[in-house]
């Protein structure tokens, strides 16, 4: 075990530098109620087959029922969703009370007017540290919305700004 010379917020502080796009991920449980969990950590990984993956802490409590499903929708998030990113993300039993979506053909939900989403079947969870590795082997995917993502920097939300 090596001994490192930082602290967890010079660690969160010097990460923070570093935008993440913000996604929702869903599941439909088996009495039909729909499970998310808000993740700042997505991202491609193989073409062939096709992975994607993303970090859930291990102090979740969403993450174990999105799992217990084995499958899952990544909801890319767009730059106007901020408050449904905080009504998925905050305390409260129907967090998706209010949240209009359609069930994919994988059985998640998709939530309505993301950018894209990303439905995927469990394929692997590894343990790292304090969080899971997850891979979602990708059933089917599409843009829905090309607009500007809602994205993470620096403990704030916002939105990515063109270059001319």
């Amino acid at each position: 075990m090596s001994v490192v010379s930082f602290d967890s917020a010079t660690f969160r502080r010097v990460l923070g530098h570093y935008p993440t796009g913000v996604c929702v991920v869903t599941a439909t449980e088996g009495d039909g109620a729909p499970v998310g969990m808000v993740v700042g950590s997505f991202t491609s990984v193989s073409l062939d087959p096709p992975l994607v993956a993303f970090f859930p802490a291990k102090s979740s409590t969403s993450w174990p029922r999105l799992q217990a499903v084995g499958k899952f929708c990544v909801n890319i998030l767009a730059s106007d969703q901020l408050p449904l990113c905080r009504q998925i993300a905050g305390p409260g039993p129907d967090k998706f009370a209010g949240i209009a979506h359609r069930v994919s053909a994988n059985g998640s939900p998709i939530l309505d007017d993301v950018v894209a989403w990303i439905d995927c079947t469990l394929d692997a969870v590894h343990e790292a540290g304090d969080h899971h590795i997850v891979l979602g082997r990708v059933a089917a995917l599409e843009v829905e919305r090309p607009e500007r993502p809602l994205l993470f920097f620096q403990g704030q939300y916002g939105q990515f700004s063109l270059m001319d």
